[in-house]
This record gives structure tokens, sequence and C-alpha cells, in this order.
């Protein structure tokens, strides 16, 4: 039996040690500053970083011009949300999203609307996903912004984006999509699903922490962002400050291996979520699904079990790594905002657990964790039978 089982791999991803193996050159002899220009150590990082870049935009459908480096989704998310905001003022002082949305999303976009600007926040339907005719009921001629997740990190539905992004592009309107759950997963391409700006982060597909990128679409329509960090002009003047190097190598690997691996990966790893699915509801009454299964990421499953508190459930379970949806303060355990939004109540929110499954899960630990799942709910309702 597994020692200990990790199954959170929304949360975080191992990196792949084919990754790490092309970063480690660059802590030792390949040191060089990307934006030294005057000599080979220079030279040699800046080489590595232009081929990382072509290597993201490949694996997003764009051009290597497209990509700006960031350090990590929250910052990706930042600058698209605050520098469409700022660089379209003039046209505008609306923006859409969706109550599904990360909070590196949502956050901005309530800072913005403390400012001045006017937001419209979407409910989903039960399952999930966004009702078109709402959104396009909710576009105005002073919308300047649409901005809706690929896959939400809770539940993994995948959000029809092709058609979201064709209706913003109908409507003349720059359409966002905070893809870093999706992208490496399941096939994400900016061109076929009218994508303007895409935040994407390498720790979510088995690259290190601290790197992302934004892609910015510079061509029908072109796209003007303000610069939210100033001082070097790097990154095309969008995201000054010095480049991490061996991160954005490991990046460019990371989505290297998922151009080679993602489609064979999605398969083996879907096959594995739905057998802990069905060992987990065999044995398990009450055991209910949150969201689409059939949009859905392959990796995620997210289920409510009726009569168990999922932070008791979590302290069962010390040898399976797994998160519920809740946000935690000092003060109280809330209920998923997600599950709320979709009309769950307070019982099935708290009740709530998510698993991710991934490159490195393997059928033991699928059939390991279920067991101990069975086990520790079946405890924890005879020590609450009502």
């Amino acid at each position: 039996m597994p020692a200990r089982v990790y199954l959170d791999y929304h949360a975080t991803t191992p990196v792949d040690p084919r990754v790490l193996e092309a970063m480690l050159p660059f802590f030792g002899p390949k040191f060089g500053n990307a934006a030294s220009r005057s000599h080979s150590f220079g030279w040699e990082a800046e080489k590595a970083v232009e081929l990382a870049r072509k290597r993201v935009a490949s694996l997003a459908g764009a051009e290597a011009r497209e990509i700006v480096f960031t350090s990590g989704a929250t910052e990706s998310d930042n600058l698209a949300i605050k520098g469409v905001a700022e660089s379209r003022r003039a046209n505008g002082n609306h923006v859409v999203t969706m109550a599904t949305e990360h909070k590196a999303v949502l956050d901005p976009v309530r800072r913005l609307e403390r400012s001045g600007m006017e937001v419209t926040v979407l409910p989903p339907e039960k399952d999930g996903l966004l009702d078109l005719t709402r959104l396009r009921g909710a576009i105005r001629s002073d919308t300047v912004l649409v901005s809706v997740m690929y896959a939400n990190n809770e539940i993994g539905v995948v959000q029809p984006i092709g058609e979201i992004g064709a209706i913003c592009r109908q409507a003349g309107v720059w359409f966002h999509c905070d893809a870093v759950q999706a992208f490496g997963k399941i096939p994400v391409d900016v061109e076929r699903d009218h994508i303007d700006l895409m935040s994407m982060s390498a720790h979510k597909m088995y690259g290190p922490k601290g790197v992302g990128a934004l892609y910015v679409r510079r061509r029908a329509p072109r796209v003007a962002l303000q610069p939210q960090m100033d001082g070097g002009g790097h990154e095309s003047g969008l995201r000054s400050g010095t480049l991490n190097v061996p991160g954005i190598v490991g990046f460019g690997e990371a989505c290297e291996l998922c151009a080679r691996e993602s489609e064979a990966e999605a398969a083996r790893v879907g096959a594995l979520r739905d057998r802990l699915k069905a060992k987990i509801q065999a044995e398990l009454p009450g055991a209910s699904v949150n969201g689409s299964m059939e949009h859905r990421l392959p990796g995620n499953l997210n289920l409510s079990f009726e009569g168990v508190d999922s932070e008791a459930l979590l302290m069962s379970l010390p040898d399976v790594a797994l998160s519920t949806g809740s946000a935690c303060s000092s003060a109280a355990v809330e209920p998923s905002y997600v599950l709320r939004a979709l009309g769950a109540g307070d019982a099935a929110a708290h009740s709530s657990v998510r698993f991710g499954l991934g490159r490195f899960t393997t059928p033991e630990e699928v059939d390991y964790a279920a067991a101990r799942v069975v086990e520790a709910v079946r405890k924890l309702r005879a020590l609450t039978p009502a």
C-alpha cells in the first residue's frame, strides 16, 4: 500500500523530472540574465527564453511574440483585467464575468468596481455551465471585456469557450480567459476559441512554481494593455522585471511534453477518475457529483458526501491529499462560493471534496484512496447518524 497518496493536482502538480533536468543548467553554468545583450552569458539565456516562448505559444495556438512571461496566473489575470480596463477607458466602463471564477479574476474585478467601473457577474446554470443567452444579454455598448475561465478549479467544468469567444468577437468586446486548469490538459487554441487574452501557469502542468504567461492577441484585433509593473520595459514593455530564466525554461519544457503526451494522458487519467467515482459511489449512498460530468476536465471529481463535514473527512485522511471547496479564515469556515453559485445548499457545500488526478496517479493509488474515503465516511456517519 502507498504510504501517502496525492490527489490534489488542481492545487499544484509535481515538477516532471524531465522538466527539472532541463532547468538545472540555468541554475548553474547557464546563469546569465536574458536582458544582458553584450556577452554570451546573456545571449545563451535569451536564446533559452525565446525557445520556451515558442513552445508556450505553440501549445496555445499563438505566435511567440504574443506570449508575455509573468510570475504566475494571478499576475497574468491582473495584467489582463486591469490592463484592459485602463487602456479602453475611453471605449467603455463595463466588465462581464462569472460568479464561479477564481479569486484571481473576481478580486481584480471587484477592485475595478470600487474605482467606478460597472461589473456584471453572471451566475452559472446548475451544472456549472454559462448560459450563452444570458451572456449575450449582459454585453452592452460600453462593455470592454468579458472574462470567463476555461475550466473551473473546484468542479472541473469546462465552459463552451469557442462559443463564448465568438459572441464576444461579434460584439466587438475583448475576451479574456483564465485557462490555468485547462492548459496542457485539454486542447486549447486561441484562434479556434476567439480568445484575445489568456492566462497560463507552469505549476499546474508539471512545471515549476513562480512562472506563468499571458497571451495577448496582436492581430485582428490587436489588444492594447496598460502595464501594471514599470521599470525596464521587459516583455515588450508589458511586464518589467528580470526574467526567471530557469522557470521559463521549465515552463517551455512542460509545454513541449504536454504537446506530445496530453492526449494519451487525458484518456488514462479520465479512466482513473471514472474508476474512483465508480468505487466510491458503489459503496456510499449519498455521494453526489457537483457540476457537469459531460463537460469536465479528465482528472477532476468533486463529490458531496451527505451527512459528512468535508473538513472532518479530510482530517480523517492524513494519508490522502485532497481538498475541500471551502475558503478558510481565522474566524470561520465558509461553504464554497462556487458550489453556492450552482445552487447548492450549505449542507452540500460543506460536505464537498475535490479529487484531482494527474500524470503520476496510479490505479493502486486510486483504489487505496477510494477504500480510505469509504471507510472514513462510514465512520463519520456512524458518529452523527442524524
